[in-house]
């Protein structure tokens, strides 16, 4: 079973892209996404039986890798309950983002090379999280880049999707330096690649020390550090964060995919893998900790200021990772899982929602053009606010909630009982929540309510002049470009109705949805309780039952500070964006440098192009003009070269055809001999 769902996308990848002009377009979206909901179907009673605890951890031998020296290891398939949460959360988010893309893709001419790309992303994420060794588990972590990377720059004709791919595949080469460093040194260490081995050895290294850069360090620390750097790039933590807005520039449906549910979670499940580990090194465990909540706080505040939807989502997947980390460093790893489980369903959610939106809009991405268009795409607008009642935490303590409601929360009261930098982590976590409902709520007012303010959108214009016959379509050339602006016409909005996305796009909707509001209340137990959460680990990461235990006897008042805070970032959101709308801009106007420090990312990516992009280009064109044009070309190919052409000048000048020419040089010739002869012999 584990080999049909993990080997199913592959197969699908590999007709669909190498055949794509043989079976063409309809053959390649079902083949594809038949492939995905088959592996979905057969990962959730893999997942079930591990809440219900009939499930028992496996590893399935698929063949024999490499043998060399100390080094062997084989291609090995591990299922226990960690990789049974990743295998319901890749499966069924895939699937469902294969079937969206059905409509959503519906006018690109190369549909099946998108849909492959998506089956080779999913074989690749399932590798890792069925890996039984850190070398597989390496394996899928770069295939994984390398399917983002294809996906992100899908739309390879657009030069900003191309800069995005190529920027995104950078910076997670930095993390991935980190990530290869820790594995070399966790076998040097070890002596070994087996995930199982390691971690039974680890507490035994606790205290050991290593030649580090000179130093003699802790060993872990330095193993755990180097191993969560990789984290960081492929989580998209402060500092190798600046890939993730920018992956935007490709198709939605890759948003939702990779920038909500998976690729961005293989950090998290990399840390939660290799928990027993984390656990031997206090300042490995701080350094997560604090690297997370400061994620979660950078993020939310850039959120709060953006206008495009789909970079306040974009954002808020950065915050919410952020989250998943500091419970992480608290100890928490069931609750960062949990997280992890119920973000994926209200993440997607949100993702493929704001695509319907940009769908109806004519691919406008904008907020400040959206409006009023809860009448217009009921389904969307419902869908949606599910998915905005789940991220913000809805739900009363003790009763009831949405999905986030339980996860959420959770990791702020493990965080608390931590103690320590875990009470700063758990505030810095709490105001966020803060930010977390405001910009969420923002996000909804300014798409679904107030006055339609379609008339200022140039592709609203574009749409409504060709809809007049004075045009092409443009929906396809659309499809190809998310954010492009075309030239504005006079016609204005008159007669343009937004419309409802087709069928194709509003199952995953429905679906996602049922997921925000019941996957919080319906599994909680099993992940996050003390006693059901033992049973449900089985020892898959390392499950703190006391931590757990302090996290559901916190005070109450530590139990509704969340729910407080989500009511305060609401009704702010309402006042500034329906009952006083002129409240922003009032407020902008007061704080010009906070909103434009905000708006341009804490200029992160200023800072980047000063410190690394222009050396890097200042460098390469020296060696460039400097050593390959004029040292290696001049004196190499170029050199010979002007040297051939030189000599052959000359000769062309000496063979002139002229007979006393040649006689006159025959003399020179002879006279020079017989002068030799005479100053030799005589």
């Amino acid at each position: 079973m584990i080999q049909a769902i993990v080997f199913l996308p592959l197969l699908a990848a590999i007709i669909a892209g190498l055949g794509q002009r043989v079976i063409g377009n309809v053959p390649s979206k079902i083949l594809t996404t038949g492939a995905l909901f088959t592996s979905c179907a057969l990962s959730w009673p893999i997942f079930l039986s591990f809440v219900t605890g009939s499930g028992e951890a496996t590893v399935t031998p698929v063949l024999h890798w490499v043998s060399s020296g100390a080094l062997q290891f084989n291609w090995e398939l591990r299922v226990d309950t960690l990789t049974a949460v990743m295998l319901v959360v890749i499966t069924t988010v895939s699937a469902l983002v294969h079937l969206y893309s059905w409509g959503y893709m519906e006018e690109d001419p190369d549909q099946p090379r998108f849909f492959a790309y998506l089956s080779l992303f999913t074989f690749a994420m399932l590798m890792l999280v069925t890996a039984n060794n850190l070398v597989q588990m390496f394996f899928g972590w770069e295939g994984v880049g390398l399917a983002s990377y294809l996906l992100i720059g899908f739309w390879y004709k657009k030069p900003s999707a191309n800069a995005a791919a190529i920027k995104a595949f950078v910076v997670n080469r930095v993390g991935d330096l980190g990530f290869m460093l820790g594995i070399f040194g966790t076998f040097l260490v070890f002596g070994t690649v087996s995930i199982p081995e390691i971690l039974a050895a680890a507490p035994g290294m606790a205290g050991s020390t290593i030649t580090f850069m000179g130093m003699r360090l802790d060993t872990m620390t330095i193993l755990c550090l180097l191993l969560f750097i990789g984290a960081m790039g492929k989580s998209a933590q402060l500092g190798l964060h600046t890939w993730l807005p920018d992956a935007m520039e490709g198709p939605t449906p890759v948003s939702a995919l990779i920038h909500a549910a998976t690729m961005v979670t293989a950090g998290v499940f990399m840390v939660c893998r290799l928990s027993p580990m984390f656990e031997t090194s206090d300042v490995a465990q701080g350094v997560v900790m604090f690297v997370g909540a400061a994620t979660c706080f950078f993020a939310a505040t850039v959120a709060t200021t953006q206008w495009d939807i789909k970079r306040v989502i974009a954002y808020s997947t950065c915050s919410q990772l952020g989250y998943m980390f500091f419970a992480a460093g608290a100890g928490a790893y069931g609750a960062a899982m949990f997280h992890l489980f119920t973000h994926a369903f209200f993440k997607a959610l949100l993702f493929l929602g704001a695509g319907s939106v940009i769908h109806a809009m004519h691919h406008e991405q904008d907020m400040r053009y959206y409006g009023n268009l809860r009448k217009s795409i009921p389904i969307t607008y419902w869908a949606m606010m599910l998915g905005t009642l789940a991220i913000t935490g809805v739900g009363i303590a003790g009763v009831a909630g949405f999905a986030g409601f339980y996860s959420k929360d959770g990791i702020l009261e493990a965080a608390y009982a931590s103690g320590g930098g875990g009470v700063i982590a758990f505030w810095v976590g709490i105001f966020v929540a803060f930010l977390t409902s405001f910009y969420s709520w923002r996000l909804v007012f300014l798409t679904f309510y107030g006055k339609p303010r379609w008339e200022q959108s140039e592709h609203i214009q574009h749409a409504v002049h060709d809809d007049h016959g004075h045009g092409h379509d443009d929906h396809a050339h659309a499809a190809h470009d998310d954010h492009h602006h075309h030239d504005a016409h006079s016609d204005g909005t008159a007669g343009y109705h937004p419309h409802e996305s087709p069928i194709s796009m509003l199952i995953p909707l429905v679906v996602l949805s049922i997921g925000a509001v019941f996957a919080g209340i319906a599994f909680h137990h099993q992940f996050i309780y003390p006693e059901e959460g033992m049973a449900f680990w089985k020892g898959s990461l390392a499950f703190d039952e006391h931590l757990m235990h302090a996290a559901h006897e916190v005070p109450l008042w530590v139990k509704w500070t969340p729910f407080t805070v989500m009511a305060i970032g609401l009704f702010l959101a309402w006042n500034s964006y329906i009952r006083n709308t002129t409240l922003p801009a009032r407020f902008v106007a007061q704080f010009r440098l906070l909103h434009q420090f905000l708006y341009n990312k804490w200029y992160f990516d200023e800072l980047y192009n000063i410190v690394f992009v222009k050396p890097a280009f200042a460098i390469g064109r020296f060696f460039w003009k400097r050593g390959d044009e004029q040292t290696i070309d001049r004196f190499g190919p170029d050199g010979a070269a002007a040297l051939v052409a030189g000599g052959t000048r000359l000769a062309v000048r000496l063979q002139s055809g002229y007979v006393y020419g040649y006689a006159f040089v025959m003399l020179l010739g002879l006279v020079g001999l017989a002068s030799w002869a005479m100053v030799n012999f005589l």
